[in-house]
């Protein structure tokens, strides 16, 4: 498998765990020092914080809907960039957020796990403009 494929199979099953709540399958695709910069609050999120909050349903995604996504290789690391629309919760606090995203995969044990995350809130046309 080409490592563009094999970077969107990882975006693939990335999404799969958090739509589902799976912390078990989230932590798979996670690497163990990655970083995940929140979307909403620009906080940074530890791996495993954010495995926890998925998989104790803390947080809960009802929808996320990806909006495509490109690869970039660099060796063995690849950068995915995209967009989403999600709604979920965090907590008892309801979400929605229409984002860019840029994930970092670097081949670890002989396949791709995310390094790094950020999310960029997109503004609704007109704001800010």
């Amino acid at each position: 498998m080409k490592t563009d494929q094999a970077a969107l199979l990882a975006e693939d099953h990335l999404f799969a765990a958090l739509s589902a709540g799976d912390g078990e399958a989230l932590g798979r695709v996670v690497a163990d020092d990655c970083t995940l910069i929140d979307v909403l609050t620009g906080s940074e999120v530890p791996r495993p914080e954010f495995v926890d909050l998925v998989g104790s349903h803390r947080l809960v995604f009802s929808s996320i809907e990806r909006l495509g996504a490109r690869v970039r290789l660099y060796g063995d690391t690849a950068v995915v960039t995209g967009q989403t629309r999600m709604i979920g919760r965090l907590e008892s606090h309801p979400f929605q957020v229409h984002s860019r995203y840029t994930h970092v995969y670097a081949r670890q044990r002989n396949e791709l796990r995310l390094i790094n995350a950020q999310g960029t809130p997109i503004a609704p046309a007109g704001v800010g403009a």
